[in-house]
């Protein structure tokens, strides 16, 4: 695999309403099926309640209810080590809880099988190390391994979603370089690539920015943005630039030591008093003369006695 030919993503395979989430006629256990009522009115095919999660015998956050929007942008914020990376973990089902569980489409993620979790729920993971020697054609179309069978090989479908996902992404060009020659912006893309090849709906990405110069970084921001609002993707991104967040999320989910402080819309969910409460970092939050949204300033020790914009504070 060598070259690809472009061509337009396949429409969305699902949808929000909750009576086309099932695609098996698998009954439901009884600890598998949740009721509307307790689903709340937000439409999710996502969520956790009364989660437990940690490594070993080290708890790292106890008791977690978190709901993530369909169609959205959600970033999770918060300071190292407070939880978040382990919130996504378990979320994608690579951490198994402690207590509690994760829902996905009405049932326990834990009772799928692993290649049907793939089929609906991509992630990216903080570190990605590809194999060596392998073209990006390569490791894009190893995204197609969930849709893979014993008496299914390649097809006609594979080599149009690898297609797809490399015209999304911007890296048809690089199909035929090995991905160890390319920079650290190329290499995420085609991440990423890998990532969409699995035409997977629901997207789970931890620290997709790190290590990437403040061009790269937006110029990826903008891509996933691209990929929620022109394809229909639900993302969920942990980040530490709190004004990356405001600009590019739609929802956020803020942690500390391992408790969720506070969920919603950037413009509820980031003010002053929050920013010092969860990373200790006296500020001003003023609106972004660019985006409208929330942009943070911190106060740092050498403010002196500047006084401007303090009249704009959120």
């Amino acid at each position: 695999m060598t070259s690809w030919t472009a061509r337009p993503p396949k429409e969305h395979p699902y949808r929000s309403e909750p009576d086309l989430y099932r695609t098996d006629s698998t009954p439901m256990t009884s600890t598998e099926a949740r009721p509307a009522a307790q689903a709340g009115a937000t439409t999710s095919r996502l969520w956790a309640e009364g989660l437990t999660i940690g490594y070993d015998a080290r708890v790292v956050a106890r008791d977690l209810a978190v709901r993530i929007p369909d169609g959205a942008v959600t970033a999770i914020i918060g300071p190292n080590a407070c939880g978040k990376s382990t919130l996504l973990r378990a979320l994608s089902r690579l951490l198994k809880p402690a207590a509690g569980a994760v829902y996905l489409d009405g049932r326990t993620i834990s009772s799928y099988p692993a290649k049907e979790v793939a089929r609906r729920l991509g992630l990216l993971p903080q570190t990605s190390i590809a194999p060596d020697g392998i073209t990006v054609a390569d490791l894009v179309a190893r995204g197609r391994y969930p849709h893979q069978k014993l008496l299914r090989q390649w097809s006609d479908e594979d080599e149009a979603a690898v297609s797809s996902a490399l015209a999304a992404t911007g890296t048809t060009d690089l199909s035929p370089r090995l991905v160890d020659e390319l920079s650290g912006g190329q290499r995420q893309r085609v991440w990423v690539a890998m990532v969409l090849a699995q035409q997977s709906p629901l997207l789970l990405l931890d620290e997709p920015t790190t290590f990437l110069d403040i061009a790269h970084q937006i110029e990826l921001l903008e891509l996933l943005r691209d990929l929620n609002e022109r394809d229909g993707y639900t993302l969920v991104a942990v980040l530490h630039d709190l004004n990356h967040a405001c600009r590019y999320a739609d929802h956020v989910i803020a942690m500390r030591d391992g408790t969720v402080i506070a969920t919603g819309p950037p413009r509820e969910v980031v003010t002053a008093d929050l920013v010092e409460n969860v990373f200790g970092l006296p500020c001003r939050v003023i609106d972004d003369p660019v985006s409208g949204m929330p942009l943070v300033i911190p106060l740092g020790r050498r403010r002196g006695h500047h006084t401007a914009g303090e009249t704009f504070e959120r």
